[in-house]
This record gives C-alpha cells, sequence and structure tokens, in this order.
C-alpha cells in the first residue's frame, strides 16, 4: 500500500519528532493534539529544530519552509479520515492507547494502516481494540526521533504481511533503520536496556556507588556514551517504572522486580530531567 499522508498522535517530544522526519521525508502529516496549546508548542520546537539545521548548513532555508508547509494542525481524531497511515505517540497507557485505536477505527479510512509508537505494551492486546488488528502495527522510534536511526517495528499477533511490508518501506523512505520484533513485553531495546538502568539504580539503593560514580563507570569502562542514571532522567523515571511493571507483569521473573528507590522517586515526584530532578538535579 502507498503512504502519501500520515496522522501523528500526540505533540510531545516523541510525537513532535514523528511528525518531523515524516514531513522531511516528503509525507503530508497532521499533527494532532487535543491540547491546544501543547499543539502549538510541538509544531514551535519542530521549526526551532528546523532552522537550527538551517544555522548548521544541514538543509536549506526552502527545504525548512517546505517541510513546514507540509505540516498541519490537528485537533479533531476525526481528520484520520484523510489518512493512509496514523501513528500514535501519547503516554505509555494501555487504557489510554486502546480508547484511541477504538475511536481511530471508526475514523480511519478502511485501508488505513494504524501504528503505535509504545516502548513496551503489546500490539496484539491494542489491535483487538480494533477491527481491523491485521493492520495495527508497532513503530518504536527512538528519541531524539530525528538524530537515532532506529526503529523497532512490532508484528502483533495478526499483523498482516502487507501491513510490514508497507511499514517496514516507509521505514526506509525515513531514512530510519528497520528491525523486525516479535510482540514481547519490551520487544528488545527496552527488555534488555531496563534492566540495566534499574540494575544501576540498586547499586545506589544499596550504597555500592554514587549515581556520577555509577554513571562514571559505564561511561569509560563501557564506552557507553551516556550513564545508565542519566540516561533514566532523561527518558523520565516515571517511563521507566511503568516499563520496569510491564516486563515485571509480562514474564512474572523477580529478575525484572522495579528498585523501590526508582519507586520511591516517582511518588516523590523526582521524575529526572522533565520535573528538574531524578538521580540530578537540572534548572
Amino acid at each position: 500500500m502507498s503512504i502519501k499522508n500520515v496522522m501523528v498522535i500526540g505533540a510531545g517530544q516523541m510525537g513532535a519528532g514523528i511528525a518531523q522526519v515524516c514531513a522531511q521525508s516528503g509525507f503530508e502529516v497532521l499533527l494532532h493534539d487535543m491540547n491546544e496549546e501543547a499543539l502549538q508548542k510541538g509544531l514551535k520546537n519542530i521549526e526551532k529544530l528546523l532552522a537550527r539545521n538551517v544555522e548548521k548548513g544541514k538543509m536549506s532555508a526552502e527545504d525548512k519552509s517546505v517541510t513546514m508547509n507540509r505540516l498541519s494542525p490537528s485537533s479533531d481524531l476525526k481528520d484520520a479520515a484523510a489518512c493512509d497511515l496514523v501513528i500514535e505517540a501519547v503516554v505509555e497507557n494501555m487504557d489510554v492507547k486502546t480508547n484511541i485505536f477504538r475511536e481511530l477505527d471508526q475514523y480511519a479510512p478502511k485501508h488505513a494502516i494504524l501504528a503505535s509508537n509504545t516502548s513496551s505494551l503489546p500490539i496484539t492486546e491494542i489491535a483487538a481494540a480494533t477491527d481491523r488488528p491485521d493492520q495495527v502495527i508497532g513503530m518504536h522510534f527512538m528519541n531524539p526521533v530525528p538524530i537515532m536511526k532506529l526503529v523497532e517495528i512490532i508484528r502483533g499477533l495478526q499483523t498482516s504481511e502487507e501491513t510490514y511490508e508497507s511499514i517496514k518501506a516507509m521505514t526506509d523512505e525515513l531514512n530510519k533503520t528497520p528491525v523486525e520484533v516479535k510482540d514481547f513485553p519490551g520487544f528488545v531495546s527496552n527488555r534488555i536496556l531496563m534492566p540495566m538502568i534499574n540494575e544501576a539504580i540498586y547499586t545506589v539503593y544499596e550504597g555500592v556507588a554514587s549515581p556520577e560514580d555509577v554513571d562514571r563507570v559505564m561511561k569509560l569502562g563501557m564506552n557507553h556514551p551516556m550513564g545508565p542514571l542519566t540516561l533514566a532522567d532523561f527518558i523520565g523515571l516515571d517511563t521507566c517504572l511503568y516499563i520496569m511493571e510491564v516486563l515485571h507483569e509480562g514474564f512474572g521473573d523477580s529478575k525484572y522486580r522495579p528498585c523501590p528507590l526508582l519507586r520511591q522517586y516517582v511518588k516523590a515526584g523526582w521524575l529526572g530531567k522533565k520535573s528538574g530532578r531524578g538521580f540530578y538535579q537540572y534548572n
């Protein structure tokens, strides 16, 4: 199936990033958010990033203008009626996502593919909220979307071969690298990454080392570009906790048990960079 018109649901950091790379790659994009302030902020952030690319000589002013012209705001899910693909990028909560997919199933044309940017939730369960489970798939982009090359493509139990091939081809058009992944908790990226972050938190919880020294060990000893606790703050400690809970529930294995310190920080409102404090403090 040929994809030309795309709707991205959620104008936060991930949604805006997905909308940006789609528009830069020639797709007509509707950026949707129920919150008008969030929607305008998302569009302004895209324009700011594109302007920075112009300043750095990475794109021309004309290309920036063409890209922004491909982007349109949307505050009504019924706008999905004009789209070939809808990519959902809202909060990592199953009830929220299934409600959106249930509505999209009513509004999107019969041929449209419905994709989720979920980082850990089962695509099969999301697809079950629709009458087109064969046209539901996972597209897990990495953050920050304009820079990171990987997209995990997750097949649900009923995802058709045609749907998979269409999304794989589109991912290539976005100049991203698609990796096919089966529908298991955490997929590949977070099944490996989150237990490492959780273990790093345990080393702080048990007094083995300070957050600074844990990050220093992983950066200098393992050649990681960013320490796991800095990365956790960047991702959001609430998101890290939620994914660990999904892994713990999905596999029923104690090795995925979230660290009590992680729970405590989230309850305290220390969510990382977005709240101003996590394992580090931010201005």
